[in-house]
């Protein structure tokens, strides 16, 4: 199974988890990562399997790449494409806008027919508001927050690759009804 991990960073943040994600996940997927910097509607059409990351900026803003590009994001037909997100935020600064960036992707993806895998739960985090808080107690995507409890970054990568790895190959047998590596 290849995997595209396209991410968008200023900080370089967001860059460090894409590349904890794909040295966790490495030796059981085949990952191929892009920055959006240079984003291309049609590498990331060429996937059926896809991890996005981004940082929320400010008052719940797309990072700049992702905010640069977002109308090309818009056109991307997400039918029959898997798609696990992760974000950055600060959940005290901007507690009312924590990861909001992966709330406003995750609604794109399900309104073009894409499926999100990786909930990831709330609990353990002081944010009050989220547009990634899709159901009530989980957010649509692993939440990270660098500045407040970037002692947790680590772990919580690999208990999220590990979810996401097997909602891959679970949604792959579902539909082949068998997964070779």
């Amino acid at each position: 199974m290849r995997i595209g991990l396209f991410f968008g960073s200023d900080t370089g943040r967001t860059t460090a988890a894409a590349e904890q994600i794909k040295e966790t996940l490495s030796n059981k997927l085949t990952i191929d990562m892009f920055d959006v910097v240079d984003f291309d509607k049609n590498e990331l059409e060429k996937y059926d399997h896809l991890i996005i990351g981004l940082s929320t900026w400010f008052d719940g803003e797309l990072q700049s790449d992702w905010d640069t590009n977002f109308n090309e994001f818009c056109e991307v037909d997400f039918t029959n494409k898997v798609v696990a997100l992760y974000g950055l935020g600060d959940q005290i600064v901007y507690c009312d806008y924590f990861i909001d960036g992966v709330g406003i992707l995750a609604e794109q993806i399900l309104k073009k027919g894409g499926t999100l895998i990786g909930k990831w739960p709330t609990e353990g985090y002081l944010h009050t508001d989220s547009k990634a808080e899709l159901e009530d107690g989980v957010f649509c995507g692993l939440a990270l927050d660098e500045d407040t409890q970037e002692e947790m970054t680590a772990e919580r990568i690999v208990s999220w690759c590990e979810q996401i790895y097997n909602e891959f190959i679970a949604l792959e047998i579902n539909l082949h009804g068998a997964y070779s590596q």
